[in-house]
């Protein structure tokens, strides 16, 4: 348990941000989902409106550290190739 006024102050800023990159990683995952789900469907135009939404959340995901940019970056590449082969 947090002893000093400067810990216990630490500690709710931590729950703080802990609930807002909880949102956040949700909505990632949400809108990760919903790109696999067209792409397993085999549905190249929703599977394109569903990454026009979905770049956007990973970006952002990657900007507020929610997780590594290199890895959303690559996330981003490798669902776009595969909605790219989808089309032929």
């Amino acid at each position: 348990m947090a002893n000093t006024k400067s810990a216990k102050k630490a500690t709710r800023q931590i729950a703080r941000r802990t609930e807002i990159n909880r949102s956040r990683r949700s909505r990632l995952r949400t809108a990760m989902r919903k790109v696999e789900e067209a792409i397993a469907a085999g549905d190249r135009a929703g599977a394109q409106a569903a990454m026009v939404a979905a770049e956007p959340e990973i970006v952002r995901a990657a900007q507020k550290r929610v997780m590594h940019r290199n890895a959303a970056y690559r996330k981003v590449s490798r669902l776009t190739h595969r909605i790219a082969k989808l089309g032929q």
